[in-house]
């Protein structure tokens, strides 16, 4: 039986860069960066005070307020990326397709937000005045939830939770979910919003965010960068419209690119470090490339996890030339987050459309503030500008906390 074919037809991303596909993109190749002091809470006595926050949104544009006030706010960037998709892909889910099409997505932590307040409320107030609807705006599947909800879709429905790997892993699933024949199509991507006094505090706890430039907060993420000290959180979505091709060709969508391999692996190593030989994530990038049937050559450009920390930068790097050999040093890399910071489970949604719009376009993405050389990143990490190039593959990576690591890799669209 001849392999199905798996195409991106619809994009849409809200994150610290715009609240629409356009205004992301053009801001990403202009080079701008939405790190900004934190606004969601007083963040004064936090050592971290700096955030990718999604500016101005407004969920009454997309969706009843009363049903909004009953979401966490990562449910609402939820069924508002959906929508959006929906517009983009021209994708038309009636009662007769309904069933053909799927909702899988990747969500880090849920609704973080929910929980903290319910916990004051608790605290302060007793049992007796918590929501009844505190537990369904918080769960991480309500995500994929509303959004089958607010579309109609009926396929599978469900949500990943690998850290900041999810929304990687979510692609990969819908892609196979796709080839095995079990739907003609799927809304995939990740979600994420835990820009929150306990989110934030965590993470400072663990010493994995930068703490160094809360002054200069645009400068502050700076992948591969050897003065790099940590990554920058951030929140936002990042949706794919997936199909097979006779589905798409059949409604005459517009084929952004195309899905060809994937990778899924464990490191069996440490809770938040990587493997220091990089083998989980050497052996992740191999699997995408080998389920694509091509050679490591052929790949021309990566669209990195590069999330500013010491140990992932110095791994992932390891890890491209294991892959790679000697072509490693020929590969365009982007790291997206040098701009947008991490969204963590909404990182490889949001990094998977930028991933097909560098193949639609013709234009590679720029890494900022990578301006002092690492000896351990020695890589073509594309400097702070981006590059007009007709690449032909692009290899999207995201690696998570617990030695999770995802791969997916695109292809520009050939007939």
């Amino acid at each position: 039986m001849t392999k199905k074919r798996v195409v991106v037809t619809g994009l849409a991303t809200l994150n610290p860069l715009g609240n629409d596909l356009e205004t992301s993109w053009s801001n990403l190749i202009a080079g701008k960066s939405g790190i900004s002091p934190i606004t969601a809470f007083d963040a004064s006595e936090f050592s971290s005070r700096i955030a990718g926050q999604v500016k101005d949104f407004d969920a009454s544009a997309h969706m009843p307020v009363k049903e909004a006030r009953r979401m966490d706010r990562f449910v609402q960037f939820a069924v508002a990326t959906g929508n959006m998709l929906i517009q983009d892909s021209g994708l038309a889910i009636t009662d007769e397709n309904a069933h053909r099409v799927g909702v899988l997505l990747g969500v880090g932590l849920g609704g973080l937000d929910t929980i903290e307040v319910f916990h004051t409320k608790l605290m302060e107030s007793g049992p007796n005045k918590i929501s009844p609807f505190m537990i369904p705006m918080l769960i991480s599947n309500m995500a994929p939830g509303q959004v089958s909800i607010f579309t109609g879709a009926k396929g599978p429905n469900v949500v990943f939770t690998s850290a900041c790997a999810s929304g990687t892993h979510a692609i990969g699933h819908a892609y196979t979910e796709i080839v095995m024949g079990r739907c003609d199509a799927a809304i995939t991507g990740g979600v994420e919003a835990t820009i929150t006094p306990m989110g934030v505090s965590g993470f400072t706890s663990l010493k994995a965010l930068c703490s160094n430039r809360n002054d200069e907060p645009e400068a502050a993420s700076r992948p591969f960068d050897a003065e790099r000290s940590g990554f920058v959180i951030g929140e936002g979505s990042g949706f794919l419209m997936l199909e097979s091709l006779e589905h798409a060709l059949a409604r005459g969508a517009r084929i952004y690119a195309e899905v060809v391999g994937t990778g899924s692996t464990g490191d069996a190593y440490h809770m938040t470090a990587p493997r220091e030989d990089a083998d989980g994530m050497a052996r992740c990038m191999k699997a995408a490339i080998d389920e694509a049937g091509i050679h490591p050559e052929d790949v021309d450009a990566v669209n990195a996890h590069g999330t500013s920390t010491s140990l992932n930068d110095k791994a992932e790097t390891l890890g491209m030339k294991t892959v790679f050999g000697e072509h490693a040093y020929k590969l365009r890399i982007s790291a997206n987050k040098s701009q947008t910071g991490h969204l963590l489970g909404a990182a490889g949604g949001m990094e998977g459309v930028f991933s097909c719009l560098t193949l639609y376009k013709g234009i590679v993405p720029g890494t900022a503030n990578y301006t002092t050389p690492d000896p351990d990143c020695d890589l073509n990490y594309m400097g702070s500008g981006p590059e007009e190039y007709q690449a032909r593959y692009v290899l999207s990576n995201n690696f998570g906390f617990g030695g999770t690591n995802a791969s997916v890799l695109f292809k520009r669209y050939e007939a």
